[in-house]
Protein backbone atom coordinates (compact mmCIF):
# COMPACT_ATOMS: atom_id res chain seq x y z
CA UNK A 1 0.00 0.00 0.00
CA UNK A 2 1.61 3.49 -1.38
CA UNK A 3 -1.19 5.63 -1.78
CA UNK A 4 -2.99 7.37 1.52
CA UNK A 5 -4.26 10.56 0.46
CA UNK A 6 -8.07 10.02 0.97
CA UNK A 7 -7.73 6.67 1.94
CA UNK A 8 -9.73 5.75 5.32
CA UNK A 9 -7.40 4.67 8.74
CA UNK A 10 -8.81 3.29 11.72
CA UNK A 11 -6.79 3.46 14.86
CA UNK A 12 -7.16 1.87 18.36
CA UNK A 13 -5.54 3.17 21.19
CA UNK A 14 -5.29 6.48 19.41
CA UNK A 15 -5.19 9.22 22.17
CA UNK A 16 -1.55 8.50 23.22
CA UNK A 17 1.58 6.73 22.01
CA UNK A 18 1.99 5.15 19.03
CA UNK A 19 -1.30 5.49 18.06
CA UNK A 20 -1.80 9.46 18.57
CA UNK A 21 1.22 9.57 16.17
CA UNK A 22 0.00 6.76 13.29
CA UNK A 23 -2.92 9.00 13.47
CA UNK A 24 -0.74 12.84 13.50
CA UNK A 25 1.04 10.86 9.98
CA UNK A 26 -2.23 9.81 8.90
CA UNK A 27 -3.57 13.26 9.12
CA UNK A 28 -0.16 14.87 7.62
CA UNK A 29 -0.73 12.41 4.71
CA UNK A 30 -4.28 13.50 3.89
CA UNK A 31 -5.60 10.40 5.26
CA UNK A 32 -8.88 10.01 6.69
CA UNK A 33 -9.36 8.81 10.04
CA UNK A 34 -11.47 6.79 12.35
CA UNK A 35 -9.65 6.95 16.11
CA UNK A 36 -11.27 4.77 18.97
CA UNK A 37 -9.91 4.94 22.61
CA UNK A 38 -10.84 4.12 26.13
CA UNK A 39 -10.07 7.53 27.52
CA UNK A 40 -12.83 9.88 26.42
CA UNK A 41 -11.26 13.28 27.29
CA UNK A 42 -7.10 12.20 25.57
CA UNK A 43 -9.25 10.77 22.33
CA UNK A 44 -11.02 13.98 21.98
CA UNK A 45 -7.64 16.13 22.54
CA UNK A 46 -6.20 13.94 19.76
CA UNK A 47 -9.12 14.56 17.73
CA UNK A 48 -9.65 18.30 18.04
CA UNK A 49 -5.43 18.71 17.74
CA UNK A 50 -5.81 17.24 13.73
CA UNK A 51 -9.32 18.55 13.00
CA UNK A 52 -7.57 22.13 13.75
CA UNK A 53 -5.01 20.94 11.41
CA UNK A 54 -7.66 20.44 8.55
CA UNK A 55 -7.69 16.16 9.05
CA UNK A 56 -11.28 14.95 8.13
CA UNK A 57 -11.94 12.70 11.47
CA UNK A 58 -14.28 10.75 13.35
CA UNK A 59 -13.74 9.17 16.55
CA UNK A 60 -15.30 6.74 19.28
CA UNK A 61 -15.07 5.74 23.11
CA UNK A 62 -14.42 1.92 22.09
CA UNK A 63 -12.97 -0.65 24.67
CA UNK A 64 -11.78 -3.00 22.07
CA UNK A 65 -12.22 -6.18 24.88
CA UNK A 66 -15.54 -5.83 23.98
CA UNK A 67 -16.68 -7.12 20.16
CA UNK A 68 -20.16 -5.09 20.06
CA UNK A 69 -18.08 -2.04 20.71
CA UNK A 70 -15.26 -2.78 17.85
CA UNK A 71 -17.92 -3.31 15.83
CA UNK A 72 -19.43 -0.40 16.27
CA UNK A 73 -16.15 1.30 15.44
CA UNK A 74 -16.22 -0.17 11.62
CA UNK A 75 -20.07 0.44 11.68
CA UNK A 76 -18.51 4.28 12.54
CA UNK A 77 -16.06 4.08 9.50
CA UNK A 78 -18.56 2.91 7.31
CA UNK A 79 -21.09 5.59 7.85
CA UNK A 80 -18.53 8.70 7.69
CA UNK A 81 -16.48 7.68 4.86
CA UNK A 82 -17.70 4.64 3.26
CA UNK A 83 -14.31 2.46 3.54
CA UNK A 84 -11.66 1.08 5.41
CA UNK A 85 -8.36 1.20 3.78
CA UNK A 86 -5.73 1.21 7.11
CA UNK A 87 -6.48 -0.42 10.10
CA UNK A 88 -3.77 -0.25 13.08
CA UNK A 89 -5.32 -2.75 15.69
CA UNK A 90 -2.77 -1.16 18.54
CA UNK A 91 -4.72 -0.72 21.62
CA UNK A 92 -2.61 -2.38 24.42
CA UNK A 93 -1.93 -1.94 28.15
CA UNK A 94 0.82 -3.76 30.28
CA UNK A 95 0.97 -5.63 33.80
CA UNK A 96 3.94 -7.86 35.75
CA UNK A 97 4.84 -9.27 38.42
CA UNK A 98 5.93 -13.40 38.98
CA UNK A 99 3.48 -15.18 36.98
CA UNK A 100 1.50 -17.37 39.53
CA UNK A 101 1.21 -14.20 41.25
CA UNK A 102 -1.29 -12.59 38.66
CA UNK A 103 -5.06 -12.68 39.39
CA UNK A 104 -7.54 -13.67 37.02
CA UNK A 105 -8.89 -9.61 36.98
CA UNK A 106 -5.11 -9.17 35.56
CA UNK A 107 -5.05 -12.00 33.34
CA UNK A 108 -8.89 -10.54 31.66
CA UNK A 109 -7.72 -7.28 31.60
CA UNK A 110 -4.25 -7.83 29.76
CA UNK A 111 -5.35 -10.54 27.66
CA UNK A 112 -8.53 -8.45 26.73
CA UNK A 113 -6.91 -5.65 25.39
CA UNK A 114 -3.79 -6.72 23.86
CA UNK A 115 -5.07 -9.92 22.59
CA UNK A 116 -8.86 -9.89 22.11
CA UNK A 117 -8.88 -6.26 21.39
CA UNK A 118 -6.36 -7.64 18.14
CA UNK A 119 -8.56 -10.42 17.15
CA UNK A 120 -11.56 -8.64 17.17
CA UNK A 121 -9.98 -6.18 14.92
CA UNK A 122 -8.66 -8.96 12.67
CA UNK A 123 -12.45 -10.70 12.77
CA UNK A 124 -14.51 -7.49 12.01
CA UNK A 125 -12.51 -5.43 9.73
CA UNK A 126 -11.20 -7.76 7.27
CA UNK A 127 -14.20 -9.13 6.32
CA UNK A 128 -15.75 -5.40 5.64
CA UNK A 129 -11.87 -4.58 3.89
CA UNK A 130 -12.58 -7.48 1.58
CA UNK A 131 -16.25 -6.27 0.59
CA UNK A 132 -14.42 -3.06 -0.12
CA UNK A 133 -12.05 -4.79 -2.84
CA UNK A 134 -14.62 -6.27 -4.27
CA UNK A 135 -16.33 -2.95 -4.95
CA UNK A 136 -13.61 -0.63 -6.03
CA UNK A 137 -11.17 -2.67 -8.77
CA UNK A 138 -7.77 -0.29 -7.33
CA UNK A 139 -8.73 -1.38 -3.61
CA UNK A 140 -5.58 -1.32 -1.19
CA UNK A 141 -5.52 -2.47 2.14
CA UNK A 142 -3.22 -3.02 5.36
CA UNK A 143 -3.79 -4.09 8.91
CA UNK A 144 -1.28 -3.21 11.33
CA UNK A 145 -0.88 -5.19 14.49
CA UNK A 146 0.80 -3.54 17.43
CA UNK A 147 2.69 -6.75 19.39
CA UNK A 148 6.32 -6.06 20.88
CA UNK A 149 9.79 -7.96 21.35
CA UNK A 150 7.70 -9.05 24.24
CA UNK A 151 6.18 -10.74 21.52
CA UNK A 152 9.76 -12.61 20.80
CA UNK A 153 11.16 -13.56 24.23
CA UNK A 154 10.14 -14.30 27.57
CA UNK A 155 11.46 -11.70 30.02
CA UNK A 156 10.62 -12.71 33.58
CA UNK A 157 7.88 -10.56 35.70
CA UNK A 158 6.18 -9.86 32.14
CA UNK A 159 4.30 -13.26 32.11
CA UNK A 160 0.81 -11.82 30.83
CA UNK A 161 2.70 -9.19 28.86
CA UNK A 162 4.54 -11.76 26.90
CA UNK A 163 1.68 -14.12 26.34
CA UNK A 164 -0.79 -11.41 25.10
CA UNK A 165 1.86 -10.39 22.60
CA UNK A 166 3.21 -13.63 21.85
CA UNK A 167 -0.06 -14.25 20.74
CA UNK A 168 -0.68 -11.27 18.85
CA UNK A 169 2.82 -12.12 16.71
CA UNK A 170 1.06 -15.60 16.11
CA UNK A 171 -1.85 -14.48 15.23
CA UNK A 172 -0.32 -11.64 12.62
CA UNK A 173 1.83 -14.27 10.53
CA UNK A 174 -1.61 -16.27 9.94
CA UNK A 175 -3.30 -13.12 8.91
CA UNK A 176 -0.55 -12.48 6.68
CA UNK A 177 -0.10 -16.01 5.32
CA UNK A 178 -3.96 -16.38 4.96
CA UNK A 179 -4.26 -13.21 3.33
CA UNK A 180 -1.88 -14.46 0.54
CA UNK A 181 -3.69 -17.53 0.24
CA UNK A 182 -6.75 -15.61 -1.17
CA UNK A 183 -4.80 -13.28 -3.61
CA UNK A 184 -6.23 -10.80 -1.14
CA UNK A 185 -5.17 -6.90 -1.92
CA UNK A 186 -4.35 -6.33 1.78
CA UNK A 187 -0.65 -6.42 3.37
CA UNK A 188 -0.13 -7.56 6.78
CA UNK A 189 2.40 -6.24 9.71
CA UNK A 190 3.22 -6.83 13.24
CA UNK A 191 4.74 -3.87 14.84
CA UNK A 192 7.39 -5.35 17.66
CA UNK A 193 8.48 -2.19 20.08
CA UNK A 194 11.32 -2.51 22.60
CA UNK A 195 11.14 0.30 25.54
CA UNK A 196 9.59 2.93 23.43
CA UNK A 197 8.21 6.20 25.83
CA UNK A 198 4.23 5.83 24.97
CA UNK A 199 2.60 5.88 28.27
CA UNK A 200 1.90 1.93 28.28
CA UNK A 201 3.71 1.42 31.51
CA UNK A 202 1.00 4.10 33.30
CA UNK A 203 -2.25 2.20 31.60
CA UNK A 204 -3.52 1.05 34.94
CA UNK A 205 -5.02 4.56 34.73
CA UNK A 206 -7.45 3.53 32.71
CA UNK A 207 -8.44 -0.38 33.84
CA UNK A 208 -12.20 -0.57 33.99
CA UNK A 209 -13.99 -1.30 36.95
CA UNK A 210 -15.26 -5.02 35.86
CA UNK A 211 -11.54 -6.46 35.96
CA UNK A 212 -9.96 -3.92 38.93
CA UNK A 213 -8.14 -6.49 41.33
CA UNK A 214 -9.19 -5.05 45.49
CA UNK A 215 -5.23 -7.25 46.23
CA UNK A 216 -2.99 -4.65 47.06
CA UNK A 217 0.16 -4.96 44.22
CA UNK A 218 2.74 -8.06 45.54
CA UNK A 219 6.27 -7.32 45.68
CA UNK A 220 7.13 -8.97 41.97
CA UNK A 221 4.12 -6.68 40.63
CA UNK A 222 5.74 -3.80 42.65
CA UNK A 223 9.63 -4.45 41.26
CA UNK A 224 8.09 -5.24 37.84
CA UNK A 225 6.31 -1.73 37.78
CA UNK A 226 9.51 0.18 39.00
CA UNK A 227 11.60 -1.75 36.23
CA UNK A 228 8.97 -0.76 33.09
CA UNK A 229 8.60 2.75 34.22
CA UNK A 230 12.33 2.82 34.07
CA UNK A 231 12.95 1.57 31.10
CA UNK A 232 10.25 3.18 29.12
CA UNK A 233 10.89 6.03 30.42
CA UNK A 234 13.97 6.00 28.98
CA UNK A 235 13.55 4.76 25.83
CA UNK A 236 15.73 7.04 23.43
CA UNK A 237 13.40 5.64 20.47
CA UNK A 238 10.59 7.69 20.29
CA UNK A 239 6.69 6.97 19.31
CA UNK A 240 7.01 9.45 16.65
CA UNK A 241 10.31 7.88 15.17
CA UNK A 242 8.32 4.30 15.44
CA UNK A 243 4.91 5.34 13.38
CA UNK A 244 7.56 6.62 10.51
CA UNK A 245 9.17 3.44 10.32
CA UNK A 246 5.48 1.33 10.23
CA UNK A 247 4.37 3.88 7.70
CA UNK A 248 8.01 2.84 5.78
CA UNK A 249 7.11 -0.79 6.19
CA UNK A 250 3.51 0.06 5.08
CA UNK A 251 4.74 1.31 1.77
CA UNK A 252 7.25 -1.39 1.38
CA UNK A 253 5.24 -4.06 2.53
CA UNK A 254 7.18 -5.35 4.76
CA UNK A 255 5.62 -7.27 7.80
CA UNK A 256 8.07 -7.38 10.74
CA UNK A 257 8.69 -3.87 12.19
CA UNK A 258 11.29 -3.57 15.07
CA UNK A 259 11.95 -0.21 16.82
CA UNK A 260 14.91 -1.75 17.74
CA UNK A 261 17.08 -4.08 15.48
CA UNK A 262 19.71 -4.62 17.78
CA UNK A 263 17.70 -6.37 20.08
CA UNK A 264 17.24 -9.33 17.58
CA UNK A 265 20.60 -10.99 19.34
CA UNK A 266 18.13 -11.97 21.86
CA UNK A 267 15.76 -13.29 19.51
CA UNK A 268 17.91 -15.24 17.85
CA UNK A 269 19.38 -16.93 21.17
CA UNK A 270 15.86 -17.91 21.64
CA UNK A 271 15.42 -19.67 18.33
CA UNK A 272 18.65 -21.21 18.91
CA UNK A 273 17.89 -22.58 21.57
CA UNK A 274 14.54 -23.78 21.10
CA UNK A 275 15.98 -25.67 17.68
CA UNK A 276 18.99 -26.98 19.65
CA UNK A 277 16.34 -28.29 22.38
CA UNK A 278 18.40 -26.39 25.26
CA UNK A 279 16.69 -25.04 28.10
CA UNK A 280 15.63 -21.33 27.86
CA UNK A 281 18.82 -19.05 27.81
CA UNK A 282 19.03 -15.82 30.14
CA UNK A 283 16.92 -13.25 28.16
CA UNK A 284 19.09 -10.57 30.13
CA UNK A 285 22.52 -12.20 29.26
CA UNK A 286 23.75 -9.36 27.46
CA UNK A 287 22.61 -6.44 30.43
CA UNK A 288 23.25 -8.83 33.62
CA UNK A 289 22.84 -6.01 35.45
CA UNK A 290 19.01 -5.35 34.64
CA UNK A 291 18.50 -8.77 36.04
CA UNK A 292 20.88 -8.37 39.56
CA UNK A 293 18.64 -5.19 40.30
CA UNK A 294 15.45 -7.09 39.27
CA UNK A 295 16.19 -9.72 41.81
CA UNK A 296 17.20 -7.50 44.24
CA UNK A 297 13.90 -5.25 44.05
CA UNK A 298 12.32 -8.95 44.82
CA UNK A 299 14.56 -9.28 48.35
CA UNK A 300 13.79 -5.97 49.57
CA UNK A 301 10.11 -7.16 48.94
Amino acid sequence: MDKFENRVAVITGAASGFGREFARIGARLGMRLVLADVQADALAETRAELEGQGAQVTSLRCDVRHSEEVQALADEAMRAFGAVHLVFNNAGVGAGGLVWENTQADWEWVLGVNLWGVIHGVRIFTPLMLECARRDPDFEGHIVNTASMAGLLNPPTMGIYNVSKHAVVSLSETLYQDLKLVDAPIGASVLCPYFVPTGISASHRNRPEDVKSDAPPTPSQRAAQAMSDKAVGSGKVTAAEVAEKTFDAIRDSRFYIYSHPEALGNVQHRMEDIVAGRNPGDPYEAVPHVREMLRAKLQQG
